[in-house]
């Protein structure tokens, strides 16, 4: 007979606890959701990432680099103005490094149009400027004659392929997948503010309340 003040008890102990999970998950602050929102927007609005635009400033120090180094290579190989003629007007393939100065004008022009205008989110635009590169040079490499031309011949056909699969490498491994990541958090804040939105608020004690104990209970 004294089951029936235990289940009375037992269920008194369930209303409180169902009252304190609603609490908890009224805990979820919506201010602090859609500040963190308006963040993750704030970023879109600026219309480029920092590790995008980090990329982008990497590959404009590959073109820059490249020209101060064919620009010290004009020099030193009896004055800029005579050499440019050499190199430029009279173009020859085995001997004139001013093919791997286009290639790096090649390679600033596909990426920024594609990265920082079109801010494409693929890796076939850097793997076209990739391929171009590596193939190139080593043509260059294996039929030209720059070895002969003293330690420029050396310089030049690698500083440019290693910085090519270093852009590839950050794009690949860090812009790629931190964007995607920024991307699923904003998807997942989003998702949370609008289930914290449907939790309804200021749910008083008064609305979980226990009936009190009959007398007829008390007497068994």
């Amino acid at each position: 007979m004294n089951s029936l003040p235990a289940d009375m008890e037992n269920a008194l102990t369930g209303s409180q606890s169902s009252h304190a999970s609603l609490r908890d998950v009224h805990s979820i602050n919506p201010a602090q959701l859609m500040a963190r929102i308006e963040s993750y927007e704030g970023r879109e609005k600026k219309g480029i990432s920092d590790v995008r635009r980090t990329f982008c400033l990497f590959v404009t120090f590959d073109l820059l680099f490249v020209t101060l180094l064919w620009i010290i290579e004009l020099n030193v190989n009896g004055g800029i103005e005579n050499t440019l003629e050499k190199e430029v007007v009279q173009y020859d393939f085995y001997s004139s490094y001013f093919d791997i100065f286009l290639l790096a004008v090649f390679r600033f022009k596909v990426l920024i149009l594609a990265y920082a205008v079109c801010r494409l989110r693929h890796w076939w635009a850097i793997a076209l400027t990739t391929a171009v590169t590596s193939a190139f040079l080593l043509a260059k490499v294996i039929l030209s004659k720059l070895f002969s031309q003293g330690a420029f011949g050396y310089v030049l056909p690698i500083i440019s392929f290693i910085l090519a699969w270093i852009e590839t490498w950050f794009l690949d491994f860090k812009v790629l997948p931190q964007e995607s990541e920024e991307e699923n958090r904003l998807l997942i804040v989003q998702d949370a503010s609008e289930r914290a939105a449907l939790i309804p608020g200021g749910l008083s004690d008064g609305q979980f309340y226990s009936p009190p104990e009959s007398e007829a209970g008390k007497k068994i």
